[in-house]
């Protein structure tokens, strides 16, 4: 059986994809994956033995480098494109088709056309519409009091779907005799998504009206040893502050490296920077700071006092499974809500706002580096499963299996 797994985004929408890769391969799958080009995720999928192939521009350029001329219609209607080309021709042979990430608007149409199973999986719920119902008529429970109805939003999100990708995806699809999709999102999201996030980290009941599969985050076990030099550094001292944005380009806060060095030392700790996709580093040559580029944070993180991160889904993860108290400095999108998830189960802090002070992120360790707070963190770091991506391959496979006409004799 032959699965084609999809994503266009940085790296916390392709590393949940090398994890799929290792179950689906496990179970004797061949897995082609298709994501941008960038060398980080050709070295991350060649390490999980699946077949990479890129397509679209590489995301790092875009992301940390200034907007093309076209701007976001121009780039939405090239990966159109890019779906009924270089990921259709991906797709043919597959038996399945697994699409996440950017609006992936093509994907569906491709596997509508090869007549192949195909599966949305998203990272978080806030892409979801929360259920629609009004405090006077309502048939089903009241929504938590954390939870909004975002009706009207995801209404408004349709509409710009539309704009941006309407017309691109209509052409492309009559090119190869499919009929028009009047809503977008809803025909790429299907009305059952899967959620590839953890049940503890992210409960979803009563938070969408869609019948959403959650299977878990789909995590990849990573075996690689840490570098000499970080072991030298982690062994000659106290467990440091671990620091880093991952694929943030922080455009927006100056010097948050000094910042948070200086912040973490106020706490007499030693401090660890990751470089990530802002190019942290050193603000001085003393001896207690020590930068690190792309590492395994599953290993590292567990050797720790603390991590400050941007929340993506992925480091909240591995962060929680590791056991280190949080400090979330959340800079868009779903990462607010990991922030607040990561408080409500006080396994950390939840900085306000994208851009700390030394005094905000000073406060924000102070309860992170609490034994109260790593003591609860180790007891939440028990309960986050690590067996999503198992869980999604054999759904998959067993969903594959079931369609597939019986072999004549």
């Amino acid at each position: 059986m032959r699965v084609l797994l999809m994503s266009y985004g940085s790296r916390g929408d392709v590393e949940p994809l090398a994890g799929l890769a290792v179950g689906l391969r496990e179970l004797g799958a061949e897995v082609r994956v298709c994501a941008p080009p960038d060398e980080e995720f050709a070295k991350l999928l060649a390490g999980v033995g699946a077949e990479f192939v890129p397509f679209g521009r590489p995301v790092r350029a875009l992301v940390t480098g200034e907007m093309p001329a076209e701007g976001p219609p121009g780039i939405a209607a090239e990966l159109v494109a890019a779906h009924f080309d270089t990921v259709g021709a991906a797709a043919e042979g597959c038996d399945a088709l697994v699409a996440t990430g950017l609006m992936p608007a093509g994907a569906r149409s491709v596997a509508e056309k090869l007549d192949i199973r195909y599966v949305y999986g998203c990272f978080h719920t806030l892409e979801l519409p929360s259920p629609h119902r009004s405090p006077s008529s309502r048939p089903g429970p009241p929504l938590p009091p954390d939870v909004t109805d975002n009706r009207v939003l995801w209404d408004l999100d349709a509409q710009k779907v539309n704009a941006l990708y309407g017309g691109a995806l209509n052409t492309h699809r009559a090119s190869i005799g499919l009929p028009p999709v009047d809503n977008v999102r809803d025909h790429v999201f299907t009305d059952q998504p899967w959620l590839a996030a953890d049940p503890v980290l992210l409960p979803w009941e009563e938070l969408t009206d869609l019948h959403v599969v959650q299977t878990g985050a789909w995590i990849r076990p990573d075996e690689r040893p840490l570098p000499d030099e970080l072991l030298e550094f982690l062994d000659a001292g106290e467990p440091p502050v671990y620091v880093g944005f991952g694929s943030m380009a922080l455009r927006g806060s100056t010097d948050i490296a000094r910042v948070a060095v200086e912040a973490v030392r106020a706490q007499g700790r030693r401090v660890l920077v990751g470089s990530g996709w802002a190019d942290l580093g050193l603000i001085d040559d003393r001896n207690d700071c020590f930068v690190v580029g792309e590492v395994n944070h599953q290993a590292l993180f567990g050797r720790v006092a603390a991590v400050v991160h941007h929340g993506g889904a992925g480091t909240t993860t591995t962060a929680t499974r590791a056991g280190a108290p949080q400090v979330v400095v959340p800079q868009f999108v779903d990462q607010p809500h990991w922030a607040a998830r990561v408080a409500q189960l006080g396994i950390g802090v939840a900085h306000d706002g994208p851009t700390p002070t030394f005094e905000s992120l000073s406060t924000a360790l102070k309860t992170a580096l609490t034994p109260e707070t790593h003591a609860r963190a180790r007891a939440v770091a028990a309960t986050i499963r690590p067996d999503g991506a198992t869980v999604a391959a054999k759904l998959l496979l067993d969903e594959v299996g079931r369609q597939r006409p019986p072999v004549s004799a």
